[in-house]
C-alpha cells in the first residue's frame, strides 16, 4: 500500500518521527492497514499554509508516485484550532482525485487530547468522527506525548 502525507503548515518542520512510528507499528490512523501489508510513502508534504494551496495540487504528485490513500496528518486536528478547511481539504481530494482520505496518522498525544477536552473543541459529532481514527485509548496517548 502506497500512501502520501499532508500535514498542517504550522508543523512543516516536523520530520514526522510519530508519523512514521505509528505507520510501523500499525497505531492511530494506521490500524486499518495490516502488519503483513507493507507500507511506503511516497509523499510527505504541508498544506502550504492556510488556506491550503498545496492541497489543489500535491494528491496528483502522490498518486503519480503510486498513492492509492491520502492521509492528513494528526497535527490538522490536535492544532489550536483544528483546521477549520479540513472538510473541504477532504472532499476535494476525495472529489476530484478520486483517493481515499483518512484523517490523521499517529494517535493524539495525551497532552493534546487533555487540552481539547478541556476547551470542548471535539463535542460536535463531526469532530467525533474526525478524530476516531487517531482517538485510541489513554495508555496509547501517553506513549506519543
Amino acid at each position: 500500500m502506497k500512501i502520501g502525507i499532508i500535514i498542517c503548515d504550522r508543523y512543516k518542520n516536523c520530520a514526522g518521527g510519530k508519523c512514521f512510528r505509528a505507520m510501523q507499528n500499525r497505531e492511530g490512523a494506521f490500524d486499518i492497514y495490516s502488519k503483513a501489508e507493507p507500507l511506503e510513502i511516497v509523499g510527505y508534504t504541508s498544506c502550504g499554509g492556510c488556506p491550503g494551496g498545496n492541497v489543489e495540487y500535491t494528491p496528483e504528485e502522490m498518486i503519480k508516485n503510486g498513492a492509492e490513500a491520502i492521509h492528513f496528518a494528526t497535527g490538522f486536528v490536535v492544532g489550536y484550532p483544528p483546521c477549520s478547511y479540513i472538510y473541504y481539504f477532504k472532499k476535494f481530494i476525495e472529489d476530484k482525485y478520486k483517493r481515499k482520505v483518512i484523517v490523521g496518522t499517529h494517535p493524539i498525544p495525551q497532552k493534546y487530547f487533555t487540552t481539547h477536552e478541556n476547551l470542548k473543541t471535539w463535542q460536535t459529532k463531526e469532530w467525533q468522527e474526525l478524530i476516531k481514527p487517531t482517538l485510541g485509548n489513554e495508555a496509547l496517548r501517553k506513549k506519543y506525548n
